[in-house]
């Protein structure tokens, strides 16, 4: 075993120096196959130093050469893209072609950002009063930080650090111990573009490394993406201390099934965003809403064979559907929920407990689980399973369908499937959910628009990335400016501009 993942300080690796090490897995296998040091607040204090004594420089540097650095980024990404895949596959577990998805939806990001001389333009007024004119400009915050879960190692940290880095300003970026070998990467692969030290930094570490970014006065803005009680924690905490904070939850999307939809294309589509990743995506579709006794069982019917047959494998299996997950709690976690779904009364359709791969019977797996008939009432269909796990709820028509969601606790994703274009249109205006996709199981919106839910899966006013993301990592200043010919009288009473 290689020595214990470090930290990226300043433009280099470094140890850590706690002497508190976590385990990296291999999911696939189920062995240990690295430690990670987790950082002391002493350590997190020199990555805010870093980044802190970055910070004048780069966000003076006129907004093209800081997309020029972006751009070279991007190309270098693009390069590296099978390593950054192997990378997040050995230590998550998502198959291959799913981690190349991974680092290409924050690529996506990346390109957005490369246009920041235009994203960062402010306004400008003349004569809006008397000789007076006025103008606009956004600034960057200073030293600012990301909070990054384990499900998406490359996208999320991308999402955070590219808008925010792109504004001018100096980022820390705390990774899930999990998998930490990526954004370590991606770090270095920063360095390459040309950024300079300090600009980008990565601290390894756990709630200690957490509450010592909430509590650093130095560090202006904290996004965070992962479940929700720990959103609210880094949400109130953060702002309470006057920061600047987005901070996104968990989710428990639904797909309502109209009785007109093509029930084929509903299978396929189901199928991939309830049990891809194995269904560790805070954008998966663990709820299947079908509208009428007659569409349910149809679905119900369609589904079974499809579940059992799903193809399982190694996390560097080219051809399978999903592979293990990230770790053996995590799947007595899920096998708990499908146990108490049962005891609720749900119907066991498919039962992927128990499955275990030949040659890989130590590894993190767990087969597709259907289950049908659950309520609203039931504890495992109100909580986030985050597993290969699909709960079937009954709706008797379209307003009872639009409700499940709307009333739910997490607010993130929803879909709608269905031929009619009055009845996708009157549900996307009236659902109570962040994001809406019609006939799109799982609707991430692209890199120039934004992502954030609602309710309980956001905290904060403004989304990540897109023009939101600009809004967030940047302050307006507002200058009315004169320049007279003459000596100007005392003005007493408030100034206007008729």
């Amino acid at each position: 075993m290689s020595a214990p993942y470090g930290h990226f300080i300043n433009g280099e690796h470094v140890a850590g120096e706690s002497g508190r090490l976590h385990d990296v897995f291999n999911p696939t296998t189920g062995e240990i196959q690295a430690k990670v040091a987790l950082a002391t607040r002493a350590e997190m204090n020199k990555a805010v130093d870093a980044a802190e004594k970055a910070f004048p420089a780069w966000s003076a540097m006129n907004p093209q050469r800081r997309a020029r650095v972006m751009f070279k980024f991007k190309e270098l990404i693009e390069k590296d893209m099978d390593n950054l895949a192997k990378l997040l596959s050995a230590e998550h577990g998502k198959i291959l072609p799913d981690s190349r998805g991974d680092v290409q939806r924050g690529l996506e990001v990346i390109e957005f950002a490369c246009g920041i001389p235009h994203l960062q333009k402010g306004e400008y007024t003349e004569s809006a009063g008397p000789d007076i004119d006025v103008y606009s400009m956004r600034q960057p915050l200073g030293v600012v930080a990301g909070i990054t879960p384990f499900n998406f190692p490359a996208m999320i940290p991308m999402w955070m650090f590219g808008v925010a880095i792109a504004c001018g300003n100096t980022f820390v970026c705390k990774p899930s111990e999990k998998d930490p070998s990526v954004p370590l990467r991606l770090a270095e692969l920063m360095m390459e573009a040309g950024a300079p030290a300090g600009v980008l930094n990565v601290v390894n570490g756990d709630k200690d490394a957490v509450d010592a970014i909430i509590e650093e006065p130095r560090i202006k803005a904290i996004s965070f993406v992962g479940s929700s009680d720990i959103a609210q924690y880094i949400y109130a905490g953060g702002a309470a201390r006057g920061k600047r904070v987005q901070a996104f939850g968990g989710a428990k999307n639904h797909m309502v099934i109209l009785p007109d939809a093509d029930m084929e294309n509903v299978v396929n589509q189901i199928l991939g965003s309830a049990y891809g990743s194995a269904g560790e995506r805070c954008m998966a579709t663990p709820v299947a809403v079908p509208v009428g006794e007659e569409t349910a069982d149809r679905l119900v019917a369609m589904l079974k064979p499809r579940v059992e047959s799903l193809r399982i494998g190694p996390s560097m299996s080219e051809d399978s559907d999903l592979g293990p997950l990230v770790s053996a709690a995590h799947r007595d976690r899920v096998a708990s929920y499908i146990q108490m779904a049962v005891d609720e009364g749900q119907e066991l359709v498919v039962d992927g407990r128990g499955f275990s791969l030949q040659g890989y019977e130590d590894g993190f797996f767990m087969g597709g689980t259907l289950l049908d008939h659950a309520k609203p009432n039931h504890k495992s269909y109100q909580d986030e399973i985050f597993g290969p796990v699909l709960q079937i709820v009954r709706a008797k028509n379209f307003e009872e369908a639009t409700a499940l969601p709307s009333d739910h606790q997490y607010g993130n994703g929803v879909a709608i499937f269905t031929r009619s274009g009055a009845a996708a249109r009157d549900f996307a205006a009236k659902v109570n959910v962040g994001m809406v996709g019609v006939n799109v199981p799982i609707p991430v919106p692209v890199s120039y628009h934004s992502f954030g839910g609602w309710k309980r899966s956001g905290f904060g006013d403004t989304n990540q990335y897109g023009t939101e993301g600009v809004k967030f990592w940047t302050k307006v200043k507002t200058i009315t400016q004169r320049w007279p010919d003459d000596i100007q009288g005392s003005e007493f009473v408030i100034p206007t501009m008729g």
